[in-house]
């Protein structure tokens, strides 16, 4: 995350509690109501001023008036409106990274008095990336939390097109274990384990399974089904393949593991995956087989990634620490 300017900096002092208060050029106090705050969030997460309207059921013209109230606040344009949508400016960066940290913490706040002297409470937001052994986590820390904090309300993300290390700056994730180890500026990570890809394959291919690691080099056009070119575990498979020059034959991208899972075992072709999920494709079919990968063997680190500007709130860490407590087993 680039360094913030002077004006980014202003910005920052302006964004610090629900309702802001400056004086105008005639020493007249303007008030920033918290909801110019969501709104402002809606607008840019639906891409739209009219559809942001339909979504928070007011007229358009009104939350025209509640934009315009809110770059005057500021004395920043916030966004740029074109036929395609609405598109942040720098200025309008700031403010929704900020926007979501405040509305955050008034949620925390809200959630903290009400469970005042109770059990932690407080809504926790984390992603989990999807193709890796993360996302075999979910259904346990849903469970695991829900029995160990019954107040805290878990949102899990679980997608294959989105940055979660961005969504972490920007504040819409508290948490989120993803492939890799950094750096990126304004996240920290925290290595968890290392994980292996797998080959997997229906019998039709006439890979022998539990027999030798089966080279990179021997898979040469070999049909494979894998996720998009975006995505992590696609780009190790891309590296592998280019540096023994191989040619990757990808013959369809898939995002759904069950979806990846019944093409597999259909024998539309083979795929390689982390451990954990190629046990899972395997575990969904009789015919696929796994097999170790040599030459290069491929690998990638999982970690745990989090602001480090934002510290975690009492629910996050306790979330965080149970999520610790499911990956340590992983390695066993």
């Amino acid at each position: 995350m680039p360094e913030e300017s002077s004006d980014g900096v202003a910005l920052q002092k302006q964004c610090v509690s629900a309702n802001v208060s400056r004086a105008d050029q005639n020493g007249t106090p303007i008030l920033m109501d918290i909801r110019r705050l969501k709104s402002f969030i809606v607008i840019v997460d639906s891409g739209s001023i009219t559809r942001a309207a339909d979504l928070l059921h007011i007229a358009q013209p009104a939350l025209s008036q509640q934009l315009a109230a809110l770059e005057e606040h500021f004395g920043h344009k916030l966004l740029i409106r074109s036929q395609q949508g609405v598109s942040m400016t720098d200025a309008g960066h700031a403010v929704y990274r900020h926007a979501q940290i405040i509305l955050r913490q008034m949620e925390q706040a809200q959630a903290d008095a009400s469970a005042a002297g109770n059990s932690l409470a407080g809504r926790v937001s984390v992603g989990l990336v999807p193709f890796s052994s993360a996302a075999t986590l979910s259904v346990d820390l849903l469970a695991e939390t829900r029995k160990r904090h019954p107040g805290i309300l878990l949102h899990l993300t679980e997608s294959v097109g989105q940055t979660y290390s961005q969504m972490i700056m920007n504040g819409r994730l508290e948490m989120a274990l993803i492939h890799g180890t950094g750096p990126i500026k304004g996240v920290r990570f925290e290595p968890i384990l290392s994980e292996e890809f797998f080959l997997v394959a229906h019998r039709d291919f006439a890979i022998e399974a539990d027999a030798k690691p089966v080279p990179v080099n021997t898979l040469d056009g070999i049909p494979l089904l894998l996720p998009p070119a975006y995505n992590f575990v696609r780009r190790a498979v891309d590296t592998a393949f280019t540096r023994t020059r191989t040619n990757l034959k990808v013959v369809a991208e898939v995002e759904i593991v069950r979806t990846l899972a019944r093409a597999v075992g259909s024998g539309l072709g083979a795929t390689i995956m982390p451990k954990a999920i190629a046990d899972r494709i395997v575990s969904e079919s009789s015919e696929p087989l796994i097999c170790r990968l040599v030459s290069p063997r491929i690998e990638e680190t999982l970690s745990l990634c989090v602001s480090d500007q934002n510290p975690l709130s009492e629910p996050a860490l306790a979330v965080r620490d149970i999520l610790l407590e499911l990956t340590a087993r992983l390695k066993s």
